[in-house]
This record gives C-alpha cells, sequence and structure tokens, in this order.
C-alpha cells in the first residue's frame, strides 16, 4: 500500500508531470467518475487490512485472490514506463502475488 503511495509521489517528480495532470493531457478526460472509480481500486488494499483480520477463512480467502487480481490489473494497466514506476510496480506484483499464493495455500484451522 506505502509502495503504490511512494509510487505516485515519485512519478509526480517526473519532469512535466504535474503540469499534464492540471491541464488534463493525460491521455484521457479526468473526470468526477473517473476520480471515483480510481479511489475505489486504490481503497481495495486498504480495505484488505482489516478485512484480512474480520472475514470468515473461506471468504477471507478469495477475498485476498480476488483483491490481488484487481490490483494486479490496476497496477500495471495504470502504469507508466518510468524506471521508477518499473520498480515501485515489480515490487508491487511480488508482494501481492506472494499474498495470493499464501491465501491460496490457506489451510482453515480447526479450533
Amino acid at each position: 500500500m506505502f509502495n503504490m503511495i511512494f509510487a505516485d509521489i515519485v512519478g509526480f517528480m517526473n519532469p512535466g508531470a504535474l503540469e499534464d495532470i492540471i491541464t488534463g493531457n493525460v491521455g484521457v478526460q479526468i473526470t468526477q467518475k473517473l476520480l471515483l472509480v480510481f479511489s475505489i481500486l486504490l481503497e481495495i488494499p486498504i480495505a484488505m487490512i482489516p478485512l484480512s483480520r474480520i472475514l470468515k477463512y473461506k471468504a477471507n480467502r478469495w477475498a485476498n485472490i480476488i483483491a490481488g487480481l484487481i490490483t494486479i490489473i490496476f497496477i500495471i494497466g495504470g502504469g507508466d514506463t518510468y524506471l521508477s514506476y518499473i520498480f515501485f510496480a515489480t515490487i508491487e506484483v511480488v508482494c501481492i502475488l506472494y499474498i495470493m499464493w499464501s491465501a491460496w495455500n490457506w489451510h482453515e484451522e480447526i479450533a
């Protein structure tokens, strides 16, 4: 999660990045609906922190796998070709794949 935030912060330091955002020159029209979609997609990994503690075994397992897939698609699809973004995205994807692998291999604890 922090990696995603810092990737964006470092991305703002790329020459012309902030100017392009301010003028809306980002390849798509920035609308309130688009910002809402991005907000929801960014909320998924944040929500998984408490949900991982609250959800029952089966729901927790599938929530981690599905949230991981959605987040990986968002990271790769919304990505950039700057070396810094590729670095951050690689770490993010590897960590998410590990979480998904762990969820897939979880065994229900019997009390």
